[in-house]
């Protein structure tokens, strides 16, 4: 990750090093010299990147799904995710798809209100309650309604990359390529800027094993595996995704792969809340879990 423009400082003293061990005549012995001088020089590089690192938080929100646990539940308990965001004051908060449960103008118009009263930005990934199979016509209305359906930001270094994972689950001629396409290239210019790359799509690659069957909860295993192998060759740092309604932490070759807590209805039983990243360096990023003080019990649908 080191920005290698600062070697440049010392090239005339490492080329002056470098004629000085011609002197040395043990071939093994001049090599490590030279790997020992590299390492002296490349090194601090890196230390400094990270020395100029400035951490940051964002929070991992999970299927709002205005309309899952109950219309009013839901409402509720995603407005006091709001409440407790905008006290903890994180950099900003991204959204894992399923915003709604049934995608139509009262519930985006509701969503998108509550939504509006974060003091931080947010960004939404798209579920497959949001964008259905997909079709041409779910997707316009998404995209007129809530905003690009896949994008990517930078922020402090790192690139966040927001995919459509119904363009993988239920591919969509045309969408699809473009989708896919699009996916590649952004990964292949954030290794060049050397920058770590944080992936916000609502389905997981998978639930348990990377070979484990296609299932409802999972993409397909051939598209899985691409996308691994895409990931693991371009830096990506966590793979951060919803829909599974089951915290799900998982680690594929050092990529963490977190399925966090929803703010609508478990099905693992365990609190409503949402997860706070920390970033704390280019190499490093942990989480947490933090619950809702208010559940709504009272409201949930039986």
């Amino acid at each position: 990750m080191g920005n290698f423009s600062g070697i440049q400082y010392d090239l005339v003293s490492f080329m002056t090093v470098l004629k000085n061990l011609r002197a040395c005549k043990t071939f093994w012995i001049r090599a490590t010299l030279i790997g020992a001088i590299l390492c002296s020089f490349v090194i601090p590089v890196f230390a400094e990147d990270d020395a100029k690192f400035e951490p940051f938080t964002f929070v991992q929100l999970c299927d709002t799904q205005l309309g899952m646990g109950g219309y009013e539940h839901d409402i509720q308990t995603f407005r006091q995710a709001v409440k407790q965001i905008n006290e903890m004051d994180p950099d900003f908060v991204v959204i894992c798809g399923d915003l709604v449960n049934t995608a139509n103008d009262t519930s985006f118009v509701d969503f998108k209100t509550i939504k509006s009263d974060l003091t931080v930005a947010c960004y939404c990934a798209p579920g497959n309650h949001d964008v259905g199979k997909p079709d041409s016509k779910a997707l316009k209305r998404y995209r007129e309604t809530i905003g690009e359906d896949y994008f990517s930001l930078k922020h402090k270094g790192y690139t966040f990359v927001f995919t459509n994972t119904q363009l993988w689950k239920a591919p969509l001629k045309g969408e699809s390529e473009k989708h896919a396409a699009w996916v590649a290239q952004t990964l292949s210019e954030a290794k060049q800027n050397q920058s770590p790359v944080m992936m916000v799509g609502h389905f997981p690659l998978f639930v348990k094993k990377p070979d484990e069957k296609e299932t409802y909860y999972n993409l397909p295993i051939e598209t899985r595996h691409q996308l691994l192998d895409l990931y693991k060759q371009n830096g990506v740092l966590a793979v951060l995704a919803g829909h599974t309604h089951t915290t799900i932490i998982n680690d594929y070759d050092g990529i963490q792969l977190v399925n966090g807590e929803v703010t609508s209805k478990s099905f693992d039983k365990r609190p409503l809340g949402f997860r706070v990243w920390t970033v704390e360096s280019l190499q490093a990023a942990k989480h947490e879990f933090v619950p809702l003080t208010n559940q709504f019990e009272e409201l949930k649908q039986k």
